[in-house]
């Protein structure tokens, strides 16, 4: 199974629930940060290295202390060779459940 670029929506859906599994904890941008990071078999140091941010600041995406904006997640997703769409819609999902809102994020490419 993979996640990386374009797959159907059906595998979308499939490997996102999987995910969700795998963590334990419904999926978000620091929690698919730390699974991949974990899964190349990077330390934070390495993955920082790699986004070009502090290994501080991956820890505190993973821990979700910090969020990103979406550039910023469409950014990753390019670096990291995965959907944009997936790291956008994870991102908005964390500002939005940080304010409290009770609202699910649908996202797709224009």
């Amino acid at each position: 199974m993979t996640t990386r670029r374009n797959p159907d929506k059906t595998a979308k859906s499939a490997a996102m629930k999987f995910l969700d599994e795998l963590v334990d904890e419904p999926m978000s941008f620091g929690s698919l940060i730390k699974t991949i990071r974990q899964c190349d078999e990077l330390t934070q140091a390495q993955m920082a290295e790699k986004l070009s941010i502090s290994k501080a600041h991956i820890c505190d995406l993973e821990k979700g202390r910090k969020f990103v904006t979406p550039a910023r997640a469409a950014r990753f997703a390019k670096i990291l060779g995965y959907s944009e769409v997936q790291f956008v819609r994870l991102a908005l999902k964390d500002q939005i459940d940080q304010a409290g809102l009770n609202l699910k994020v649908i996202l797709e490419a224009a």
